[in-house]
């Protein structure tokens, strides 16, 4: 640990506690505060590799291991008690956060498919992104338009605003499978505490959303393939059933995945198609620009609001973002 490594760790937490907390979640704009302005605090948290020190994930590391939220005088005590534990949790865990809101932007675009769908998530975490068949949606315009799954209304319902008039309905998605570095497990009850930890303190509503989609994850689990993305696609592409359009999706992943690497994923996916499989009966569809069009324009809605002018937060909107599949990405 260096002066340097103190001075960034003061850097970063104040721009949190000043940017990126307020009206999101109390709690963390408080505790990345006193780091700021607690040298001891700072040089517990300084100690941390660099790559793992962002706030979130070291808030919801702290978080697992019982750090008190209501005094923050007492956390600062606790998190220099600790400070060993919370450098080694650290050092092994990392930001999975996992937001199936994000398949509102998603389902126009896979709309536009006809027929059965593979769908394979690269960057899946504990897969909730794969099962926007299994989710209901409230698109907000001049009237609210309902999607619901084929067999009834789901407990997990996604809010979000909508500009333009996109075909809505329920694709029929017949094999669900996804890459990770570190896959999660929707069963297992240490990982489901650590992606539900990873839910800010005041963002019930999520906390309520993602418990709600980890339960539809454990009673029909997918494929889940630890690994490099990239270097695992072509074979896991390879075990889609025959007859499905396959399509890759990377929502919220792509755009944090190195410049260079970000290429080999998309070539990967592009390539998908090219892998020994002669039973295969439908091509991968390319969702390009015209079709993006068509998808609408989508802005996720939720009970937390960000702190610029009351919009919801950009991570888990977009326009229909992050469909990589056979020569495109939308």
């Amino acid at each position: 640990m260096t002066q340097d490594a103190v001075t960034a760790v003061v850097d970063r937490y104040r721009r949190f506690s000043e940017d990126e907390a307020p009206g999101r979640s109390a709690v963390y704009a408080n505790w990345a505060e006193r780091v700021a302005d607690d040298t001891a605090v700072a040089a517990a948290l300084a100690r941390i590799p660099e790559t793992r020190r962002q706030p979130p994930l070291v808030f919801a590391v702290m978080r697992l291991l019982g750090a008190p939220l209501d005094d923050v005088d007492a956390w600062a005590s606790w998190v220099t008690a600790h400070a060993d534990a919370i450098v080694e949790e650290c050092g092994r865990r990392s930001v999975q956060t996992n937001e199936p809101l994000r398949c509102a932007a998603l389902l126009p675009a896979l709309a536009l498919i006809e027929g059965p769908i593979a769908l394979l998530e690269v960057g899946v975490s504990a897969g909730l992104c794969l099962y926007p068949d299994r989710y209901s949606y409230r698109y907000h315009r001049e009237e609210i338009v309902a999607v619901d799954p084929v067999d009834g209304p789901s407990r997990v319902v996604l809010d979000s605003d909508l500009q333009g008039h996109p075909d809505l309905h329920m694709p029929q998605i017949v094999w669900r499978a996804g890459i990770d570095l570190s896959p999660l497990d929707a069963r297992r009850a240490q990982d489901r505490d650590w992606l539900t930890g990873l839910v800010w303190p005041g963002e019930e509503g999520r906390l309520e959303r993602i418990e709600g989609a980890l339960d539809i994850a454990a009673a029909d689990p997918p494929l889940l393939v630890a690994g490099d993305g990239a270097e695992a696609l072509p074979t896991l592409a390879a075990q889609a059933p025959a007859g499905a359009t396959l399509v890759v999706t990377t929502p919220g992943v792509l755009a944090h995945v190195p410049r260079g690497h970000r290429a080999a994923v998309i070539d990967a996916a592009r390539g998908g198609r090219q892998v020994d499989h002669p039973r295969r009966a439908r091509p991968a569809r390319r969702l390009d620009a015209a079709p993006r069009a068509r998808a609408g324009r989508i802005r996720a809605r939720s009970r937390w609001r960000g702190a610029r002018g009351g919009r919801p937060s950009r991570g888990v909107g977009g326009v229909a973002s992050g469909i990589v599949s056979d020569g495109a990405v939308a």
